[in-house]
């Protein structure tokens, strides 16, 4: 049983990949055995009434028949599952918890259906072949889930990056790091820390994981003959995840058009929307398994290709665009605190209303081995504006660039470290920004370069 300070704890975690909060009963009390089953074909988890969604403990009533229905509904999932199901007085509020073990038997069906936690969610799965075939292809075990011998908390954290998490995720610095992994599922009964882990928080997980990286690549022309730029990037996952969209953004060109008085309106070869869908997709559904490959950005003059090794489960594809399941649910579910994926299964859907909404042709999808989105550029021939000195800034600098000197036009004399967290990019890569600035005469060091003070 928890105690009250582990539901405290609990509480200030959020909801998550093993805990769902519920004000009070559901009118429908069949709806918690939902939650419930999710857990059991997951890694376990708590489902707390009297919770608010908000991480508000206010408290709920039980009487004895919502009890029965509670504990009958939870009978009827199959194979039978033992959850104990209690109250806990917390703060003078009473606390009602939904303990579910992680299931042994695995798939539980119930109402008919199989649901599985994916993120801070339950994902329905109609048809026991579905579930068969999704348990089949991760072996029942999730690379992010493995125990990860090397990893230690004190020493190998990146705290600027468990910061930026912990920022992002609305959640309070004063909960101790372990208790936080405990919380998030990320460490196992005996205390060791999971892969997602070492991935998520790491300083330099490419040292044991040398294939969770990105690899980006430009090439000149429409094929691999000629390679203009390549960079890797490794690092925690969500620096992986900027530092790619920042280099992508920095190979596309931008152009504008001036419509009377009002402001300049961007146009992208491609949508930057639709890279923070493709490239969070690949990180997070990658197949850690196949060591020999990484996810691959590859830019071309007429398009770019996004791919990630492994293809898809069969339940996604068999419900391509409709249904989604990572191979790395820890991991997505990190990502998802930090309202990264804004709702699960949503990210095809997206990405296609976005090229169509910008005139260019609907991405192309490829899962030969690996699963690949392919988007095509729009060509060049959209600047309407007679404005010279935007035409010279649009052939030399990106949006990233733009963004840096409209800062420092209002606030020079910022340093670099300040700049980074403005615009939130990692140090390396905005000082290849500053140094490109900087060759075009567009800023200037000033002072010392060891004082990184710029205007």
């Amino acid at each position: 049983m928890l105690t009250a300070s582990q539901i405290l704890d609990l509480v200030k975690g959020g909801e998550g990949y093993n805990v769902d909060f519920k004000r009070s009963v559901p009118s429908k009390v069949r709806e918690l055995f939902e939650e419930v089953a999710g857990f059991a074909n997951a890694a376990g988890g708590y489902v707390l009434i009297g919770v608010s969604d908000d991480n508000k403990i206010i408290g709920a009533e039980i009487d004895n028949n919502k009890r029965s229905a509670i504990q009958d509904t939870i009978g009827e999932i199959s194979p039978a599952l033992h959850c104990v199901f209690y109250p806990m007085d917390v703060d003078g509020k009473k606390i009602w918890v939904v303990d579910v073990p992680s299931g042994k038997d695995k798939p539980y069906i119930a109402g008919g259906v199989i649901y599985v936690r994916e993120g801070a969610n339950c994902q329905k799965l109609r048809t026991a072949e579905e579930i068969r075939a999704f348990f089949a292809e991760c072996s029942k075990i999730f690379y992010d889930a493995i125990p990860c011998k090397w990893f230690g908390i004190d020493e190998d954290i990146d705290s600027h990056n468990f910061r930026s998490f912990l920022e992002k995720s609305h959640l309070s610095e004063d909960l101790p790091i372990r208790q936080l992994f405990d919380n998030l599922e990320l460490t196992t009964d005996d205390g060791r820390v999971k892969n997602a882990a070492a991935l998520f928080f790491g300083k330099e997980p490419e040292r044991k994981f040398a294939h969770a990286v990105v690899r980006c690549l430009r090439f000149k022309g429409f094929d691999k003959v000629h390679i203009i730029d390549d960079k890797t990037f490794g690092g925690p996952l969500y620096q992986q995840y900027l530092n790619t969209l920042s280099w992508i953004e920095s190979k596309l060109e931008v152009e504008y058009i001036i419509e009377g008085t009002g402001p300049r309106k961007e146009i992208w070869e491609i949508p930057l929307d639709v890279f923070k869908e493709s490239v969070m997709n690949a990180i997070c559904h990658r197949d850690l398994y196949e060591e020999g490959a990484t996810v691959m950005v590859e830019v071309y003059d007429d398009r770019v290709e996004i791919s990630n090794p492994g293809g898809l489960l069969p339940i996604v594809a068999e419900n391509f665009g409709e249904k989604s399941m990572s191979r790395n649910p820890l991991i997505f579910g990190l990502f998802t605190r930090m309202q990264l994926v804004e709702k699960v299964g949503s990210g095809i859907p997206r990405m296609r209303r976005l090229m169509k909404e910008a005139g260019l042709p609907e991405p192309e999808f490829d899962n030969k081995g690996f699963f690949t989105v392919t988007f095509m550029k729009r060509t060049k021939s959209l600047r309407t504006t007679d404005d010279k000195l935007n035409d010279r800034l649009n052939d030399r600098i990106n949006s990233r660039e733009k963004q840096v000197l409209l800062i420092l036009s209002k606030t020079p004399g910022l340093r670099t470290n300040e700049l980074s967290t403005m615009i939130e990019v990692c140090v390396p890569t905005l000082s290849r920004t500053l140094k490109n600035l900087i060759s075009l005469g567009l800023i200037e060091y000033r002072g010392a370069k060891k004082t990184e003070d710029i205007i």
